[in-house]
């Protein structure tokens, strides 16, 4: 699978390693144009899924735990206490943010109520990151995905 620059939020972005709170990672989608459905109400991303992959696996002096989740606002940065929340991902231990696995993957096929900007956003909880990063991308297949390194097919 071949993934262009319009279709990823970040590749090894870090973890946020502030407090426990809620953070913007990576990039964000701009929607505009992609009307589906009447009064631009409705976006989609046709055959599109999100998937977070954890590029570094996490580190924390304590007992971290993050959380993912797919949100979008009529801004570019994405408010951290007001978006409009689409997926999450449920609190994940440190333990499970290990480099290599899919920790959240969901269909973006129909995002009701979806505002201009798309993005992913962290929170993070019991204690906070000291390492990590994780790449955010959006992909037709997940199963198919894999990663392979650069210019190789």
């Amino acid at each position: 699978m071949i993934l262009d620059q319009h279709s990823e939020l970040g590749t090894a972005v870090a973890l946020n390693t502030g407090a426990a709170g809620t953070y913007n990672l990576g990039d964000v989608i701009d929607t505009q144009g992609q009307q589906i459905g009447a009064g631009n109400s409705t976006r989609a991303l046709p055959g599109a899924y999100l998937v977070v992959l954890v590029s570094t696996t996490a580190t924390s002096g304590g007992a971290a735990t993050a959380q993912f989740r797919l949100v979008s606002d009529s801004t570019s940065t994405p408010s951290t206490s007001t978006p409009t929340v689409h997926a999450s991902s449920g609190p994940l231990a440190l333990a499970a943010l290990t480099a290599g696995r899919r920790v959240f993957c969901i269909s973006c096929e129909d995002l009701q109520g979806a505002k201009r900007y798309l993005g992913l956003q962290q929170i993070t909880a019991g204690a906070a990151f000291t390492g990590g990063a994780v790449s955010i991308f959006f992909t037709s297949d997940p199963s198919a995905w894999r990663a392979t390194a650069d210019n190789v097919l």
